[in-house]
């Protein structure tokens, strides 16, 4: 079914939500986008407070409320607080930031610095969604967990407790608020800390936060209006079932590693044959059977290896050899991390609304098509080599070009071309490459001291005519981009039956292009004018009716069209610089907020 397909969450539209909760999670970004960016001195001064150690695993303790006759304290305490973040645009409580430094003063000074929270069932319901953020593959200490938990006992053993301490709490509650809201529409890691070319950002909603903020702590049912700020999108919600599937594993011990040796197949004996099994087993590749004591490679276990196999973009060849033994051994924990990136990285996106776009998955080397909220289309695609990796953004396709010529881009012309012709003077005859000077004119290779010359003082221009031999193929699909990268066709089939596909120099190659150009153009057109257009071997271009979007994404764990869950290989290793992002400690920075210094 199309629903379960990676395109998934980029053609289901948000659950009806109250446009209450809408514009309150749209409020929260408001707050990140407008804080100060201006640098802090070294040693921010801390509140005078002694905080006790406690368990990440303490059950939830009693909370006391404050007594009517203190509130005034705790306003005054408050109000010291808003002023002091005010005035040096930074707050530090324990040994906790408070991120929400743009929100904070206007939310508390609209209330006159009373505290905000003071019902139990509030702060009940927001402990429970901060322990619950794990489910999202977040860390609830990001969300002042800890010193939150430090603080209930601290106020539990005073009688009455220090205005001081529940000021600190209801700061740190409302702070924790903001946080989860604005993590989980938006992500905690900033995209374009790890990737400058980054541009598909957030849309920012400019409604006064502060009042929508009193709202949702207003709210007849707290925790449920918490969970409606979870992304309601299919595909991510997938994510979400499969990471307590592995996190269930994970807690029940994981599986054991398979010891190396020769090929596993079909009718050997081998006591790893029981391992295998055992593997497979956990993670739902094969259903118990009578014979999960045989150490004989039977059919059940060749068809459970065939799907495991394809589940992991390996060769579904059903044997279990070096590269099959070597994914089974991959950890547990390792797997949950993947998952967990993953989630981060559909929440950078969760905000492209599209019903008709184009989607290349890097990591799976596969391209889709989608119309009207519909998967129309899809197939093999081959993506940048390591050291040529192809880029992640969104553009617009607005033409496309039949029997291109191929003008040879400058990195290709210093590394790969120049070398070639000066080992071998025939290289760009063979090939049917061009020399055009800038006049336009056409130059003799033999005329030119090809030994003189480097990518950087190179004067002409290298041009390869059309042709079924053209590095482009016959087709190509133009959204103008400063990377220069495209979708086309390639001569290089036979490289798409390949089980990693990461061979171009950026650019998309797709698997029989000329299906996407006929879906693309429209009704008007037919297999048979494209056909006439390529005998003609004139260079023609097509203009689309309409722009349609194409996103270049990465993605290492992701549901299918099958239904299934598939895991991809980090081809350009990727997955760890956002998981040690995500791991970290949460700092404010980049374009979402600034951190204070240390």
């Amino acid at each position: 079914m199309i629903n379960h397909t990676i395109i998934h969450y980029f053609i289901h539209k948000k659950l009806q939500h109250l446009l209450t909760v809408l514009l309150i999670v749209f409020a929260l970004v408001w707050l990140f986008a407008s804080c100060s960016t201006e640098e802090q001195p070294a040693k921010p001064p801390a509140p005078d407070k002694t905080v006790r150690e406690t368990s990440d695993q303490e059950p939830t303790v009693q909370i006391t409320l404050e007594k009517p006759d203190q509130t005034e304290e705790i306003q005054k305490n408050i109000r010291a607080a808003i002023e002091q973040m005010t005035e040096s645009k930074k707050l530090k409580i324990g040994d906790g930031w408070i991120a929400a430094i743009a929100i904070l003063p206007e939310f508390y000074e609209r209330r006159h610095f009373k505290p905000a929270w003071t019902a139990k069932d509030k702060i009940d319901d927001l402990m429970r969604a901060i322990d619950d953020i794990e489910m999202d593959g977040f860390i609830p200490e990001d969300y002042h967990r800890r010193q939150l938990r430090e603080l209930f006992k601290e106020i539990e053993i005073q009688s009455p407790p220090a205005p001081q301490l529940l000021a600190d709490r209801d700061l740190l509650l409302t702070d924790a608020l903001v946080l989860l809201g604005y993590h989980l529409n938006y992500g905690k890691v900033d995209p374009v800390k790890l990737d400058p070319n980054w541009n598909m950002s957030a849309r920012m909603n400019r409604e006064d936060p502060a009042t929508l903020i009193q709202e949702a702590i207003d709210s007849g049912s707290f925790y449920e209006f918490i969970s409606n700020l979870r992304p309601s999108d299919e595909f991510y919600n997938q994510l979400k079932v499969v990471l307590a599937q592995y996190q269930r594993i994970k807690n029940e011990g994981g599986w054991q590693p398979i010891p190396a040796g020769p090929t596993l197949k079909k009718g050997m004996e081998d006591d790893r044959v029981k391992q295998v099994r055992n593997r497979l087993l956990v993670t739902g590749d094969l259903a118990g059977t009578a014979s999960m004591t045989s150490t004989i490679f039977d059919d059940d276990l060749e068809q459970a290896v065939r799907h495991f196999q394809q589940k992991y973009g390996l060769e579904p060849d059903g044997v279990a050899g070096k590269n099959t033994l070597e994914t089974m051994n991959v950890p547990v924990e390792m797997r949950i991390d993947q998952i967990r990136v993953n989630l981060e990285r559909i929440r950078w996106v969760l905000h492209e609304d599209l019903d008709t776009f184009i989607f290349v998955n890097i990591p799976a080397f596969k391209v889709y098509y989608v119309r009207n909220e519909k998967l129309a289309w899809t197939r093999r695609a081959q993506v940048g080599k390591l050291f040529r990796q192809t880029p992640v953004f969104k553009a617009d396709m607005t033409y496309l070009e039949f029997n291109p010529t191929w003008t040879v881009p400058p990195t290709i012309l210093a590394k790969d071309i120049l070398p070639a012709v000066k080992k071998d003077p025939g290289y760009l005859a063979k090939r049917n490459i061009r020399v055009i000077d800038s006049k336009g004119k056409i130059v003799n290779p033999k005329s030119i001291n090809w030994s003189t010359y480097t990518g950087k003082n190179f004067p002409y221009q290298l041009r390869q005519d059309p042709g079924p031999s053209n590095a482009l193929g016959q087709v190509k699909f133009m959204f103008p981009n400063k990377h220069l990268v495209y979708l086309h066709d390639t001569p290089s089939k036979n490289l798409f039956d390949r089980e990693s596909r990461a061979f171009s120099s950026g650019c998309v190659r797709i698997e029989n292009p000329f299906e996407l150009a006929l879906l693309l153009l429209g009704k008007e057109w037919n297999a048979e004018r494209i056909d006439n257009i390529i005998k003609s071997k004139k260079t023609t271009s097509v203009n689309l009716a309409k722009p349609v979007p194409v996103i270049l994404f990465y993605l290492t764990a992701l549901p299918e069209f099958d239904g299934g869950f598939h895991f991809r290989n980090d081809v350009y290793s990727r997955d760890e610089a956002v998981l040690e992002d995500l791991n970290a400690t949460f700092k404010p920075a980049g374009r979402w907020v600034e951190q204070p210094a240390q």
